[in-house]
């Protein structure tokens, strides 16, 4: 099963450990890094290992089965 989230971004760009945390997938930032440190997350189907990584919209990420899909704020 695949759980899809919507997120929406405020600005131009959120760090990926920001973003796990804020999308609920990890419950703080230490513990985001660890998910990406740990080869947990890959970013439009590709393994990302930098914890401060730019995700913009249009960006989709994944971690533990879950999925990100980041929008532009309307």
């Amino acid at each position: 099963m695949n759980d899809s989230i919507e997120f929406v971004l405020r600005g131009e760009h959120v760090a990926l450990c920001d973003l796990l945390k804020l999308a609920g997938i990890a419950d703080s930032g230490g513990q985001g890094k660890m998910l990406i440190v740990d080869g947990e997350v890959s970013v439009d189907g590709r393994p990302e290992s930098r914890k401060t990584a730019k995700i913009r919209a249009g960006q989709t990420v994944t971690c533990l089965g879950r999925t990100v899909r980041v929008v532009a704020q309307a």
